[in-house]
């Protein structure tokens, strides 16, 4: 069982009731759900995961305490904590004195302070430019159970949508890494005799891909570790997905060598490609240094467009 359905479950099965017979008068500004850090969020968890941080439990997201105030906040977690220890085989955790728990009673504020580095996802150009895409993936992953309010649903759908000329700052600058790393320096490295650092431009170029992808698809890389899993559930590019596993784990002895550097162009070939079906590039060429500058090019504030192409990277 993932945890996201056990998440469900266990709330459907005891938090629910819980809410409606014992905080009916609060429960109007609450959401419930299981979102931010840890594999379940995403649903990649599987049977290593279990060996921390997986257990039966939930998020009982509310808002500041001039709406729901310390002492609800406080009669929220003690009736949190008492809700049965094990559910369908698995037990919970017991709750840290000191907090850090996951699951649990969290103020909204808290959590997007954490996430986004403001108390109510309201980001300046700045911030969007900054914030590691893994903490945007992990404001708005996982499910909401319920949303009485449906405040913290319309900040997570606000975050959800990186303005548009964020995101081609972001992607030229992925494709302006990939165009230097792949293109450019695999292949001088491999000359030297440096097949180490050939290596190494490797990584930087399937890790600029990746990112690339999810931004060509219009969501957030999550954290390194389930990045590439997660490339080949993408709608567009999830076929890239082994062939830059081959570029990571294969040598670069000299017959790899060209093999490997006609996949970087293929590969290049296929960026270039959804870049022209979306309309983000002019050029005609398969340079993506080229196309990292047309996509540059496109962003319509002049504050943004003017800053180093490698600002985000």
């Amino acid at each position: 069982m993932k945890g996201l359905e056990l998440s469900r479950a266990y709330y459907n099965e005891y938090g629910k009731p819980m809410l409606d017979n014992e905080f009916s008068d609060i429960l109007p500004l609450l959401a419930v759900g299981l979102c931010g850090s840890g594999s379940e969020c995403f649903g990649f968890d599987d049977e290593v995961s279990r060996d921390h941080d997986f257990e039966p439990g939930f998020c009982i997201f509310l808002p500041g305490e001039d709406r729901v105030d310390r002492k609800e906040a406080f009669r929220l977690e003690r009736a949190y904590a008492k809700l049965p220890k094990e559910f369908m085989g698995f037990k919970r955790a017991q709750i840290s004195p000191v907090g850090g728990s996951r699951h649990g009673v969290i103020r909204i504020s808290d959590f997007l302070t954490e996430k986004t580095g403001t108390p109510d996802g309201d980001l300046t150009d700045e911030m969007w430019l900054r914030i590691p895409e893994q903490s945007l993936c992990e404001a708005t992953n996982g499910e909401i159970y319920d949303d009485f309010s449906g405040e913290f649903t319309a900040v997570r759908d606000r975050l959800s949508n990186m303005p548009e000329d964020v995101r081609k700052k972001r992607l030229a600058g992925q494709l302006i890494t990939m165009a230097q790393s792949g293109q450019y320096n695999y292949s001088r490295c491999i000359k030297h005799g440096e097949t180490a650092a050939a290596q190494l431009a490797v990584f930087e170029f399937v890790k600029a891909t990746v990112h690339a992808a999810f931004l060509l698809n219009g969501k957030y890389a999550p954290y390194y570790k389930w990045a590439f899993r997660a490339l080949s559930s993408l709608p567009l590019l999830s076929e890239l997905h082994d062939t830059l596993e081959f570029l990571m784990t294969t040598e670069n002895s000299e017959s790899l060598a060209e093999t490997k550097y006609y996949i970087i162009e293929d590969i290049a070939s296929a960026v270039i490609s959804v870049l022209h079906d979306k309309g983000l590039t002019d050029a005609v060429c398969g340079d993506l240094e080229k196309h990292a500058y047309s996509v540059n090019d496109k962003i319509s504030d002049p504050k943004i467009r003017t800053l180093n192409i490698f600002y985000t990277v």
